[in-house]
């Protein structure tokens, strides 16, 4: 079979076709022929040898979330069987690069999928489970109650649309950064308010923050004393003597709020998009095209 490995630590050109042999499934394992691996920025990270946790050393497969369907299932494993349409995630850094969505077949844990409905198609899906599962959970973090304020940051990207959504379903009143030019899109997702990239952000007094760019002091700024924040990236600390709480967090698997995330989006209450489909081989180029920005949607390879 055919993937896309990381050949070294490096620009986009490092990023080439390989062959490797087709994977058979062990005692609760599933292949996969995959049908769609969504691009992250987390994968353009650690194409550049940038991660959280350690790396192993090259050549490794990128991707963490797919959707194709069941082409063999191991010993134990029960409800799936070849044929079966499914979406799923990778748990990459804890995989460690031994298993990677830029694939044209993917050998994963079977708690790692849920069914696929057949009102959504593969590309739609591979857009939803590692952007979905941060938002969602994210949210939980911050532990918000109805008719409480929220600013959602980079509201125009995919987990900053998804935790919008999330957020506005749970009652919650939303204030969304949008990107310039893409007011319009965030604006249909339902917050109570839309602010562009240039605002200022102290104006603002809410009670928390999901600060997915993330942006950092300027949200500080936008939350009220003993308020709270979460983002998935290091940036610094708010002043202590405001009492703010800050919590980094990554993304886990949690396959029951997939699977409600995905019958969500099958049901049309829960939006995303793609920007553009492109072959695996050009997997180099869809690194450039999210290294460039102004995307609107995720870009999306298909073996």
């Amino acid at each position: 079979m055919r993937v896309v490995e990381v050949t070294a630590h490096g620009g986009p050109e490092v990023l080439q076709v390989a062959e490797r042999p087709d994977p058979v499934p062990g005692d609760g394992q599933v292949v996969v022929a995959v049908r769609a691996a969504n691009v992250n920025p987390t994968d353009l990270a650690a194409r550049m040898g940038y991660s959280p946790r350690p790396l192993p050393d090259p050549p490794y497969v990128l991707g963490w979330d797919f959707a194709g369907e069941v082409v063999s299932v191991g010993a134990g494993v029960t409800g799936v069987a070849p044929g079966d349409r499914v979406v799923g995630m990778v748990q990459w850094y804890d995989a460690e690069g031994r298993v990677g969505a830029y694939a044209e077949r993917i050998l994963v844990d079977a708690g790692w999928i849920v069914p696929l409905p057949a009102s959504v198609d593969a590309t739609t899906a591979a857009t939803v489970p590692l952007n979905g599962l941060t938002a969602a959970q994210g949210l939980a973090r911050l532990g918000l109650a109805l008719g409480q304020t929220l600013l959602v940051t980079g509201a125009s990207g995919a987990v900053g649309a998804f935790a919008v959504q999330l957020a506005v379903a749970a009652g919650l009143r939303v204030t969304a950064q949008a990107s310039t030019g893409d007011e319009d899109w965030v604006r249909s997702l339902g917050p109570e308010r839309v602010v562009g990239r240039d605002a200022d952000l102290s104006e603002l007094e809410v009670d928390a923050a999901f600060d997915a760019v993330p942006l950092g002091e300027p949200v500080h700024a936008a939350v009220r004393d003993g308020g709270a924040i979460v983002t998935t990236r290091r940036v610094p600390d708010p002043d202590p003597a405001r009492g703010i709480r800050s919590e980094v967090f990554l993304v886990h698997h949690d396959r029951e709020e997939l699977r409600r995330l995905v019958g969500e989006v099958a049901a049309g209450r829960l939006r995303t998009r793609v920007d553009r489909v492109l072959p695996l081989e050009r997997a180099a180029d869809a690194h450039r095209l999210n290294e460039a920005g102004g995307l609107r949607g995720k870009v999306v390879l298909e073996p």
